[in-house]
């Protein structure tokens, strides 16, 4: 039943999504969850609850009741989601890392991407691996503050068109096969170097930021690192600072350098396996707004232009030009011609392609109608004042362009068109965006860009690129936009003696929910534990909490510091549970 909830679409919001976007929503499958990694979500949530209280945003500890996050046990996405439902959004499982731009697309879209895996035990303090203590318990909160629920969802909007590499694919694919193996257990410690040393390679190369890179540093600085304020006394609002129990502590140290939130941050990298060595302060989340509207008007989202153009074909992905006239071409787009002014004298793409106008796929004009690609010229006809797209009928008349009949023309640029004239399609202002013809031969000097054998030819009419942006105009046009990792996520496997342990686990969590606690069960309990699991920390801690006689505390306490002298790295983790359970005494 739990398994199920998230492939529900009766939550509108979640229902309204494109189909390109569904395809990464998985089953949250609760049952997962075993009685240690309840305990886990406890300690994390408990341990940040007592020391966040002082040191993150307001909108945090607020957000926790909104948004129906519990410290005692994970949260359920469909509970949550029954609960975001009044502040218009929507969470949704997914599995581990996706890609960056269906990333933002979700969030464009207010809805909150939540891997549902949970840390180990062993990487309590932190993992590289997206899990459900850092979405739930970080992002989901501060989402209840207007100003910054409306920053993320225009983060996603600006970023879900921003222009990606092929490097930053690479390096998703490698961030995400690294991250999985990290928090896999019993994986070959050979694999994970070589998955960190692929990792390492790719951010050696150092190019040039894309303009994805840029909304993801700004992403990275902002939402996952933030911190809000004065700069002497920040607050914490980064989902990363405010789901790790050690780097929420170190963050406002001396040891990290504090700077102002300024566009900056898009040229900042960042090391996703270490502790950030500077912060960002942005003074309120208004601001935050400000400075990425800055920032998208560096976008070619924007600016358009031969610039983005050339992005897009070197993105290798599928990609939206606009022209001036309003006509959207989506593909992969792989060849352009510039005049000696660096303006757009021809484009081609290869593969499906769907033309659009204002987002809505033109009727006869989506990828089943251009499976092999499009093609066209733009610009100024020769010796022809007014542009092709400005022509009324009586225009188009006085130059010879009547339907039915043959046309014969050429560019400023050089470009020829001779074909039969079917018809054109203009925009809502009457300007023309395409003119039909059959029989159609391109040619420039000596090259043929269109043969009649290759059918209708669809001629785009504009004199300028005004946008280029990643994805689809229309989202509908390319149900496959996004191709999902083929890296999968790990799932654990438990061994027979960790179940034993789990009953363990499970038996303190039913005693403490019974309201019922005696002393000489919770006596018995902990026998049990430092005879057969002596080196667990965490249901120590558990049972300290629960003991009420001062002598059975000793024991407990005593075996805990001991631990903590036998592995030296549980020492602030077993520190922080001793004072949790003192405080809660």
């Amino acid at each position: 039943m739990e398994a199920a909830v998230n492939l529900d679409f009766s939550n509108t919001i979640i229902e309204r999504l494109p189909k390109h976007l569904k395809q990464f929503i998985v089953p949250q499958d609760y049952d997962q969850y075993t009685p240690i990694d309840q305990a886990v979500w406890r300690f994390v949530m408990r341990k940040n609850m007592a020391h966040l209280k002082d040191i993150a945003h307001d909108s945090y500890l607020t957000g926790l009741q909104k948004t129906g996050i519990s410290i005692e046990t994970i949260p359920s996405i469909y509970g949550m989601n029954r609960i975001l439902k009044d502040i218009g959004w929507a969470a949704v499982a997914v599995d581990g890392f996706i890609p960056p731009n269906a990333f933002m697309a979700f969030q464009a879209h207010k809805v909150l991407v939540i891997a549902c895996d949970i840390r180990q035990l062993e990487h309590i303090e932190y993992t590289p691996a997206p899990d459900i203590i850092h979405e739930a318990s970080g992002h989901a909160p501060i989402i209840a503050n207007p100003d910054y629920a409306e920053f993320l969802r225009r983060l996603g909007e600006i970023g879900a068109k921003a222009i990606m590499s092929k490097y930053d694919i690479d390096l998703y694919e490698a961030v995400r096969k690294l991250s999985i193996l990290k928090e896999a257990p019993g994986v070959d410690p050979r694999e994970i170097q070589r998955a960190e040393e692929q990792v390492n390679a790719l951010q050696k190369e150092e190019p040039d930021f894309s303009e994805m890179a840029q909304i993801r540093n700004m992403q990275w600085w902002s939402v996952e690192f933030g911190l809000i304020g004065c700069m002497e006394n920040p607050k914490l609002y980064g989902a990363g600072l405010l789901s790790s129990i050690g780097e929420s502590s170190w963050c406002l140290s001396d040891q990290v350098k504090k700077i102002p939130y300024s566009i900056d941050v898009a040229k900042q990298g960042f090391d996703i396996t270490k502790p950030q060595p500077q912060l960002y302060v942005t003074p309120d989340f208004a601001y935050l707004m400000e400075v990425l509207e800055e920032f998208a008007n560096t976008l070619s989202v924007r600016k358009g232009g031969y610039k983005g153009l050339q992005k897009l074909i070197e993105s290798r992905s599928v990609g939206t030009i606009e022209l001036n006239t309003g006509l959207q071409i989506s593909g992969i787009f792989t060849k352009l011609i510039l005049d000696d002014n660096n303006n757009v004298i021809y484009f081609k793409t290869d593969g499906p392609t769907a033309l659009a106008y204002r987002d809505k796929e033109l009727i006869g004009h989506g990828i089943s109608w251009h499976k092999d690609g499009y093609s066209s010229p733009l610009g100024m006809l020769k010796r022809v004042n007014l542009p092709l797209e400005n022509m009324t009928p009586v225009d188009l008349k006085a130059y010879n362009f009547y339907d039915g009949q043959r046309l014969s023309f050429e560019f400023e640029s050089g470009i020829k068109v001779e074909g039969l004239n079917i018809t054109g399609i203009r925009n809502v202002k009457g300007m023309i965006m395409i003119i039909q013809l059959e029989d159609c031969t391109v040619s420039y000097g000596e090259d043929i860009l269109f043969k009649p054998e290759f059918g209708v030819f669809d001629m785009a009419i504009g004199n300028d690129i005004v946008s280029a942006f990643a994805g689809a105009a229309d989202s509908n046009s390319f149900p496959n936009l996004y191709n999902a990792s083929e890296t999968k996520t790990i799932k654990a496997v438990r061994a027979g003696d960790r179940s034993k342990l789990e009953a363990l686990y499970q038996r303190v969590r039913t005693l403490r929910e019974s309201q019922s606690i005696t002393d000489s069960e919770v006596l018995a309990l902990f026998k049990t534990l430092k005879s057969e699991h002596s080196d667990e920390w965490l249901l120590a801690v558990e049972l300290l909490e629960l003991v009420r006689d001062d002598n059975i505390a000793l024991q407990i306490e005593s075996h805990l510091n001991s631990l903590a002298k036998k592995i030296p790295t549980l020492k602030t983790l077993i520190a922080s549970g001793i004072s949790l359970s003192k405080n809660d005494s």
